[in-house]
Formats: structure tokens, C-alpha cells, sequence
């Protein structure tokens, strides 16, 4: 199968390439690059610092990855970046690696597909199956979870969490965490209840589906207290691991509020 590497491309000889990779015209890859089997990078692809691309990954024109962090406490110390399999980074993307002031290292999992323009910041944890829709600018030390989507031009606040399977609206402001599988919407950011589409495409059952519902009413009802309409939950749905989720990622939240329904 081979390596075929551009003319016009400056591929450091230091650079690991597995079988199979390809280097477009005027690329450049640094010399603690690692490129797994299959990686296509298309053209004009800049890849520095100590950052690892899985196999079968496609990157296209002005993607800029492993640069060193916009991170004021940053003090030049050993940071990387890692991306996973089958991901999908289109024109003008920029992912940066971790801080030496922080988490060291910014993990980008498998299958994703980031459009045009979209970020990733330093420390950043992104889990698998997330889309990034055109123009969206994700935030230092954000963490997203498995099978998310988030529209066009969204801003997501630094030390965000998205739960898994969260639908995040086109021009969202994100600045407070977002439960497992809820959808959140609009300038002034609410819940606006669950993501039920992505649920049934992901495979839930009906009766996952119902419970988290159930589960998702009782805690956020307008009634009584909220740590009161948590625990409740906790306890009648011990064994339910979809609404542990959800539980388990409010009660471990600190640095951000959670956010709760209500008008946009």
C-alpha cells in the first residue's frame, strides 16, 4: 500500500507514518507527529506538537492541529494531542493540545466530524460520534460525551459538561451543563426537555425511553426541592443505568450550574 507523500509537503523525518497514509500538497507535519494507518490528509494540513491521528482519519484544507494552547498559565511544558479513529475534520479546523497549567492532554475519540470552522480547546475531552456543526467554538476544558450534536455557531463556555446523547440547538450560548440526553436551546440557554429523536436513532427502547421521561419530570418538576426530587429518583431507579446517568452527572457537577428548563 505505501506512503505517498506530495512533493510540496514538509513531512518531518522524524514523523511516524503508518502504511497507507497520505500527505496532500503543501502540508506539514512536525516531527512528533504520529499518523496512523489510512490517515488522508488532503492539502495545506499543519500538524505540530506531540499529536496522534488514528487510522482512517480525513483532514481537509486548513486544518491546524497540536499548536500550543491559548492558555496564559501555559508555560511551554510537554502537552499533547490525541485524535481517534475515522474522525472527520473538514476546512479551518483547530484543535488545540492540553496545558502544562492543567490537564495535559486534549482526546478527541472515534468517528467524529467536525465542520467547517469549529474549535477545540486546550484540555478539551470529546467523546465518540460527535458532530460539530459549522462555525462552533468549544471552550477550554470542556467535556463532551458520546453521540452529541451541536449546531451551527454555538459557544461552549469553558469547564462545560454535555452529557451523552445531548442535542445542542444551532446558535446555542452554552455556559451551564447539559444532562445525558437532554436538548438545549437559544442565547439565554434552557433545557428544553429530552432528546428523544437521537434516543430512538441510538437504538432505546421504548421503555428506556419512558422511564428517562418519568425520571426526567420528577427531578425538574416545579415542586418542592430540587436535592429532595434528585434523591427520589436515585432511589427508584437504582438499577436503571440511562437515569444513573443522568443523576450521577448532576451530582458530580462543580464547576458550572446545571441547566434547567424554562424559557428561551
Amino acid at each position: 500500500m505505501g506512503i505517498n507523500i506530495h512533493p510540496s509537503a514538509h513531512v518531518d523525518s522524524n514523523a511516524q507514518l503508518a502504511d497507507g497514509v497520505e500527505i496532500g500538497p503543501l502540508c506539514v507535519v512536525g516531527p512528533d507527529v504520529k499518523l496512523a494507518k489510512g490517515v488522508k490528509l488532503v492539502s495545506q494540513v499543519n500538524i505540530a506538537g506531540n499529536t496522534e491521528v488514528g487510522p482512517d482519519c480525513q483532514f481537509y484544507p486548513f486544518v491546524s492541529l497540536g499548536h500550543p494552547p491559548q492558555d496564559t498559565k501555559h508555560q511551554g511544558g510537554a502537552v499533547s494531542l490525541k485524535i481517534g479513529a475515522r474522525t472527520i475534520l473538514r476546512e479551518l479546523v483547530n484543535i488545540h493540545p492540553g496545558s502544562d497549567a492543567g490537564r495535559t492532554e486534549t482526546i478527541i475519540g472515534d468517528d467524529c466530524y467536525f465542520m467547517v470552522g469549529t474549535h477545540v480547546a486546550h484540555e478539551g475531552l470529546v467523546g465518540n460520534n460527535v458532530i460539530l456543526s459549522n462555525g462552533t467554538q468549544v471552550g477550554g476544558c470542556v467535556t463532551i460525551g458520546d453521540n452529541v450534536i451541536i449546531g451551527g455557531l454555538c459557544a461552549v463556555h469553558q469547564f462545560t459538561r454535555i452529557g451523552n446523547n445531548v442535542f445542542i440547538g444551532g446558535m446555542t450560548t452554552v455556559v451551564k451543563d447539559v444532562i445525558p440526553f437532554g436538548i438545549s436551546v437559544g442565547n439565554k440557554q434552557v433545557l428544553n426537555g429530552l432528546n428523544v429523536v437521537g434516543l430512538k436513532r441510538s437504538g432505546f427502547s421504548k421503555a428506556q425511553i419512558h422511564d428517562l421521561r418519568a425520571a426526567y419530570q420528577t427531578i425538574f418538576a416545579e415542586k418542592g426541592n430540587f436535592k429532595d426530587r434528585l434523591a427520589e429518583v436515585e432511589a427508584q431507579y437504582a438499577d436503571h443505568e440511562q437515569v444513573m446517568k443522568i443523576v450521577e452527572f448532576i451530582k458530580t457537577g462543580d464547576k458550572r450550574p446545571i441547566c434547567l428548563p424554562g424559557k428561551a
